[in-house]
């Protein structure tokens, strides 16, 4: 069971959590939802607005569902599934029903689906989609090392409008 805080209140740290732990970026409705595991994101103000910021290929098959959905769940689980966060990041749901597989629980109780082994949830509503541009990148040695096919992330805001733990 989730009870809902405010993020302010939160004791999450954004760089263990995204970077170390891993995230799971999850959007759809009912049975239509697909689900990827991120390691590089943010969370901080915006627009006088409590955000998350998140990075998806675009090719990545749950890029068509975050682009389709007005809301997108961030959830972050407990270190005891972090073979089911390589795996849903390693995975399409292109090819298969990768969450049945990894074994995990869909919470659609909330305005996106979320995953009841989830320690830590944000629902998140779109703010702001956009494209990281090559001629942005400052530093040739960045493009070349994390862009060496030219699939520049696709960036996405999304304001948390509820933030919840266990």
């Amino acid at each position: 069971m989730f009870n809902e805080i405010k993020p302010q209140d939160m004791d999450l740290n954004p760089f263990k959590a995204i970077g170390s732990e891993w995230m799971l970026i999850t959007a759809g409705s009912g049975e239509n939802l697909n689900t990827m595991t991120a390691s590089w994101g943010g969370a901080g103000v915006i627009w006088n607005k409590n955000v998350v910021t998140c990075y998806i290929r675009p090719q990545r098959y749950t890029r068509e569902f975050v682009d389709a959905q007005e809301y997108f769940s961030i959830c972050f689980l407990p270190e005891q599934y972090r073979r089911q966060l390589a795996y849903l990041g390693r995975v399409s749901g292109r090819e298969e029903d990768k969450i049945s597989k990894a074994g995990l629980t869909v919470c659609s109780d909330f305005e996106a689906p979320c995953f009841e082994e989830a320690n830590t949830v944000f629902i998140c509503k779109k703010l702001y989609v956009g494209q990281i541009k090559p001629e942005g990148i400052l530093y040739p040695e960045i493009d070349t090392a994390n862009y060496p096919q030219k699939d520049y992330h696709i960036v996405y805001i999304g304001e948390i409008i509820k933030a919840m733990v266990k």
